[in-house]
């Protein structure tokens, strides 16, 4: 995977290649008129924010803690589809 600072210059293009190859959805929000969709990609985390009439991706640093990255997804996780129903 490219770094940080390596996949912000790709064009959109490349990195939405890298996406679609390499990446795995991992939940997906709403924020104001955005639509934001995290996905992992080799060790790290990339968000897509999709507008009305744009798209960007955003990758965090390999530093980034985690939780602090997936916390704004907490509420929109069904918990029920994780387990299958049986909660």
């Amino acid at each position: 995977m490219l770094e940080y600072s390596m996949f912000e210059r790709l064009p959109f293009r490349s990195q939405a290649e890298i996406i679609a190859k390499d990446g795995t959805v991992l939940a997906q929000r709403k924020h104001n008129k955005w639509v934001v969709t995290l996905y992992a990609v080799n060790n790290s985390f990339v968000e897509l924010w999709t507008g009305e009439d744009i798209q960007v991706y955003s990758i965090f640093k390999r530093s980034a803690n985690a939780l602090a990255v997936l916390e704004p997804y907490v509420e929109e996780v069904d918990v029920q589809d994780v387990w299958g129903g049986s909660v």
